[in-house]
C-alpha cells in the first residue's frame, strides 16, 4: 500500500488523484463507467485523496467522483472547490466567492458527491471583490455545521493565505508546481512551512509534458485546452525538450520513467507536499504510484536543481485572458 502524508492535520495518501481530466479539459470525455472503475482501482491500490471541482464539466466531474466513491466513502478524502461564476450554459464568466454563493455551491456539491460532508473545500481562485476574511468565515460556519471538514485555498498569494488562516486555519494550498513551474518556491513554500499548511501541487507532470510522451509533433484533439496554452506551441515544446532530456537521464539511472522522476522530485521537496497527477489510464496510475518508491538522494536532487537552473522554460502557463480566472 502507498504511504501516507499529512496536509495540516489531514492524513492522505502520499499521492492523490486529480480527476478533472476524466470529464473535462483534455479532449472528449472517456466512458463514464471506465472512469468509475479507474477511480475504484485507485482506492484498491491505496489512494485515499481525490480532487474535483464544480466547474469541471461543469458538474459532471463531481457526479462521477461521487458515484465512484459512494461505496468506499468512509475510506477516502474528497476535495472540491467553489469560487467561479457560471453562465446558464456552464461557461466560467468570472469569480464569485460571496458568502451566499459559497453556501449554494456547497449544497449542490454535497448532492453531486453523494455525501453529507466535504473533507476539503478549496476556494478555487481568489475573488478580489470579497474580503478573504468573509470567505474564511463562511467556510468556518460550514465546518461548524458539519458540512465541511477542512478549508483550502488555490493559487493564493502569501498575504491572502495569512489573512484567511487567521480566521479559519487553512489545511492546504493547491497551486501549480512542478519542475517546469517553480514559482511557489520563493515565498509560498516557506510561508506554508511556518504556518503548518500542506501543499497540493496540481499539474505536477506539466499537463502531461513531463512524462516525455509529448514532443513538438504531438497533436491534441480540437477540444483540448492545451491547444491554447503558449507553453504548448510546437516551438515551446521543442525548446522545453531539454527538461525531458534531464528527467530521462536520471530516470535511466534509477530504473524509473521521466514521470516518476518528476513526481519523486516533488515528493522530495517537503514531507507535506502531496501531488495530484491526473490520468485516464490504469497503467499510468500505476506508473505514477511507483514514484513514491523512487529514492532521490541529496546528490540526485542537487544534480536535478543545477541542471534545471540552466534551462529556461519557454511559454506562459496560460493564455493571457485565462491567467486569473481559469479553473484548470
Amino acid at each position: 500500500m502507498i504511504q501516507k502524508r499529512k496536509l495540516g492535520n489531514l492524513e492522505v495518501s502520499a499521492l492523490g488523484l486529480g480527476c478533472m481530466g476524466m470529464s473535462y479539459g483534455y479532449g472528449p470525455a472517456p466512458d463514464k463507467q471506465e472512469m468509475i472503475s479507474l477511480i475504484r482501482s485507485a482506492v484498491e491500490r491505496g489512494i485515499t485523496f481525490f480532487d474535483t471541482a464544480e466547474v469541471y464539466g461543469p458538474f459532471k466531474n463531481e457526479e462521477l467522483v461521487g458515484e465512484a466513491l459512494a461505496p468506499v466513502r468512509d475510506r477516502v478524502v474528497i476535495a472540491t472547490k467553489f469560487g467561479f461564476k457560471l453562465s446558464p450554459s456552464g461557461e466560467q464568466i468570472g469569480v464569485d466567492s460571496r458568502p451566499e454563493h459559497i453556501r449554494e455551491v456547497v449544497e449542490s456539491s454535497l448532492k453531486r458527491l453523494k455525501t453529507d460532508t466535504i473533507d476539503l473545500l478549496y476556494q478555487h481562485r481568489v475573488d478580489t471583490d470579497v474580503p478573504i476574511e468573509d470567505v474564511a468565515g463562511t467556510v468556518k460556519g460550514l465546518i461548524q455545521e458539519g458540512k465541511v471538514k477542512h478549508f483550502g485555498l488555490s493559487e493564493a498569494g502569501v498575504q491572502t493565505i495569512r489573512r484567511a488562516h487567521a480566521v479559519q486555519p487553512v489545511t492546504a494550498l493547491q497551486s501549480e508546481y512542478s519542475l517546469w513551474y517553480r514559482n511557489p518556491e520563493a515565498e509560498v513554500l516557506p510561508a506554508l512551512e511556518e504556518m503548518g499548511i500542506g501543499f497540493v501541487p496540481f499539474s505536477p507532470l506539466g499537463r502531461g509534458f513531463l512524462t516525455g510522451k509529448i514532443d513538438e509533433n504531438t497533436t491534441f484533439d480540437s477540444s483540448d485546452f492545451r491547444n491554447k496554452v503558449p507553453r504548448f506551441t510546437p516551438e515551446a515544446r521543442k525548446a522545453n525538450q531539454a527538461l525531458i532530456d534531464l528527467l530521462s537521464t536520471i530516470a535511466a539511472r534509477k530504473n524509473a520513467t521521466p514521470a516518476q522522476i518528476a513526481l519523486a522530485w516533488l515528493l522530495a521537496q517537503k514531507p507535506w507536499i502531496v501531488p495530484i497527477p491526473g490520468t485516464r489510464k490504469l497503467s499510468r496510475l500505476e506508473e505514477n504510484m511507483g514514484a513514491v518508491a523512487v529514492e532521490l538522494t541529496a546528490d540526485d536532487l542537487r544534480e536535478i536543481d543545477s541542471a534545471a537552473s540552466q534551462i529556461t522554460v519557454q511559454g506562459a502557463r496560460y493564455p493571457e485572458d485565462m491567467e486569473r480566472r481559469t479553473g484548470l
